[in-house]
């Protein structure tokens, strides 16, 4: 019996260990790394995608999230919105910037140093991170030649333009911060901001601004193993070496958001709705102009209130739409160069900030404007010549009718006009026979006025 029982439990023992074992084992298995790619302008899909890759991420216990970047920058409120939350990820950020021949320019590179661990590709640079006032208040794109030569030659912002010292402080102090968090060079990153200086990624390596230059992702997974990061402000030691690798792909919420956040089709769709609406007013029962068009303003208005908006510019667009649209109905002219005039100065000052991929395309603007004014000022014209052809009929039928005088005692008589016998009067003496013409209707008299010089007939 005692035999028996220790044999029970021999066996049970060894079940315990084999089930341990495998279980070890499939949670090994189990590890994974998750990799966004980020490939454009940075914006509000570009935070969403992220926020969402994050979350993710937490979920599913990843070991860690591999951000690919290629950007030329974006806009600022989105910027800070995706280091907001890599600094408050609970799964360690690698930021790579790849494949060859990508750039992590101006945001991108905040972004870079946000991350937990920062690598390059090969034949890839980082940098140009100077603040450049667009669209009357600063963001950071790219910027042009001239800006970039300016801001070398002065080593730092315009003399007296205190807005733009204000944001190129602001900018060093965040990529200082960064750069202080993760142990990186913060001196190249305020270079970077205020001389718009760039780095290849050899070079980026040597000066400490980033931690690896590798070929791929798998590599970047095997030497990235092992390092110790900050994650959520506890110390953690990677664990990527041999991970299978899932590539998150962008949902199509996150796909129409890149392509309705662009400012331009904002405003495309939101002009496409409000005539969509305006045809179904005018022509009640077709019912697709009023679907198409409700959905399109919709998403116009979602679009917008996504981005830095200015809603002085978006009040003066819609005004001028309106102006337009009561051109159309009543042709004055007026209204319509009005309108054209509003829709332009809104669609200047809508755009708080801009940025790469998020400018106003003064071609669209203008030939949106210039067609909306010539579908007003041709609908208008049909309108009016539907009323000029209009029978006229009651009093506007019988002013200027000719009568004749049948009695006549003062200043007042009786005429037969259009066949018929009124009660008239008049400014001046007459006779019966007299000729006269109808100048006013009033309470069924008529006023007359002598025609043909009052020959008789």
């Amino acid at each position: 019996m005692t035999l028996a029982r220790m044999a029970v439990l021999a066996a049970a023992f060894m079940a315990a260990a084999a089930a341990s074992h495998s279980s070890v084992h499939a949670e090994a298995a189990e590890k994974v790394a998750l990799r966004i790619v980020i490939d454009g302008a940075i914006g509000p899909a570009s935070a969403r995608q992220l926020n969402e890759a994050l979350a993710k991420a937490a979920e599913r216990h990843a070991e860690a999230v591999v951000l690919e970047i290629d950007t030329p920058g974006g806009l600022v409120t989105s910027m800070r919105e995706m280091i907001a939350d890599i600094l408050a990820s609970p799964v360690p950020v690698i930021g790579y910037v790849a494949p060859a021949g990508a750039h992590a320019a101006s945001a991108g590179t905040y972004i870079l140093y946000a991350t937990h661990v920062a690598a390059m590709a090969p034949g890839t640079n980082l940098g140009a991170a100077t603040p450049v006032e667009l669209g009357g208040l600063p963001s950071l794109p790219g910027g042009d030649e001239k800006n970039k030569a300016d801001q070398k030659n002065a080593a730092g912002p315009p003399a007296g333009d205190a807005m733009m010292t204000k944001v190129t402080n602001d900018a060093v102090a965040l990529i200082r911060s960064l750069a202080e968090l993760r142990g990186r060079n913060a001196d190249w990153g305020e270079k970077a901001v205020r001389e718009a200086a760039s780095l290849s990624a050899n070079a980026a390596l040597q000066a400490h601004v980033v931690d690896l230059v590798v070929r791929d992702t798998a590599e970047l997974l095997q030497l990235a193993d092992g390092r110790t990061v900050e994650v959520a402000g506890k110390q953690q030691v990677l664990a990527t070496k041999g991970v299978a690798v899932e590539t998150l792909d962008p949902g199509w919420l996150i796909r129409l958001l890149a392509v309705i956040t662009d400012p331009n089709i904002a405003v495309v769709l939101m002009l496409a709705g409000v005539y969509g609406l305006v045809f179904e007013f005018t022509s009640p029962g077709a019912v697709a102009p009023g679907v198409i068009g409700t959905i399109c303003l919709l998403l116009g208005l979602y679009a917008l209130n996504l981005l830095p908006i200015s809603y002085a510019g978006l009040a003066l667009m819609l005004l001028g739409i309106a102006f337009l649209v009561i051109e159309a109905f009543n042709p004055t002219v007026v209204l319509g160069l009005g309108g054209v005039a509003a829709f332009l100065l809104g669609a200047a000052m809508l755009l708080k900030v801009e940025g790469p991929g998020f400018e106003m395309s003064w071609a669209l603007i203008g030939t949106a404007a210039a067609l909306t004014l010539g579908l007003a000022l041709l609908a208008g014209s049909y309108l009016w010549r539907a009323r000029k052809s209009l029978p006229r009929v009651g009093a506007q039928a019988m002013r200027g009718a000719p009568a004749r005088i049948l009695d006549w005692s003062g200043i007042e008589g009786h005429v037969l006009a259009q066949g018929e016998r009124w009660r008239a009067k008049a400014d001046e003496p007459l006779a019966p026979g007299d000729s006269v013409e109808v100048a006013d209707v009033r309470d069924l008299v008529l006023t007359v006025r002598r025609r043909n010089n009052g020959a008789r007939q």
